[in-house]
């Protein structure tokens, strides 16, 4: 490809609206960012778990970032405490997934929110290590297991057979695909949020 298609054609793709979000990640983030409107996050304090792109670029009071391999969320606590606390397909990376999430649920103030998103229907991807994997149910009963209180939690999923075959050799984007469809039986993300008391 010559240097200047490539520039060229992310430029159109993103004025034509093709959606460069991974498949994995679209409704995910559309619940969420719901969600964090409802709070008020510009009044929030946040701590990113290895950061990446999205969280950042919403509006908060702080926001502050925990990466790997400066920081081990199975090892170490920071010292400040936060509103919210956010892992972004981090957990199934963990080797000690539990130790990370009570030490989440010791850095978030009282009424403080942790935010999970995880895989679920979705291919081995070694970054540097890949461990685990919940469905809703077994989230809440992980996140309990953590402190958390089940009644103060809500769990979500979202995939369909279509979306599992997409991301079965790339990870797929959602492109100019409109169809967001859910089948319970075929979900490739889960997410909970659960409250500290």
């Amino acid at each position: 490809m010559h240097p200047i298609a490539k520039p060229f054609l992310v430029r159109a793709a993103d004025i034509l609206g093709y959606d460069k979000t991974h498949l994995t990640r679209v409704v995910a983030y559309k619940e969420i960012d719901a969600f964090l409107d409802g709070l008020g996050s510009e009044r929030l304090d946040a701590l990113e778990i290895s950061a990446g792109w999205k969280w950042r670029e919403r509006p908060w009071r702080s926001f502050a970032e925990m990466n790997w391999p400066e920081h081990d969320i199975c090892r170490e606590r920071l010292d400040g405490q936060y509103d919210v606390i956010i892992a972004d397909n981090v957990f199934e990376h963990l080797r000690y997934p539990h130790r990370a999430a009570c030490n989440v649920h010791a850095m978030l103030r009282p009424g403080g929110t942790f935010i999970n998103i995880t895989p679920f229907l979705i291919r081995h991807h070694a970054v540097p290590i890949d461990c685990t994997r919940w469905t809703e149910t077994g989230m809440v009963h992980f996140l309990e297991e953590a402190g958390f209180d089940p009644a103060l939690m809500s769990t979500g999923s979202w995939g369909n057979i279509s979306a599992v075959k997409a991301n079965f050799r790339r990870w797929a984007r959602r492109g100019w695909q409109r169809r967001l469809a859910n089948d319970p039986d075929f979900p490739i993300t889960v997410w909970a949020i659960a409250q500290k008391r």
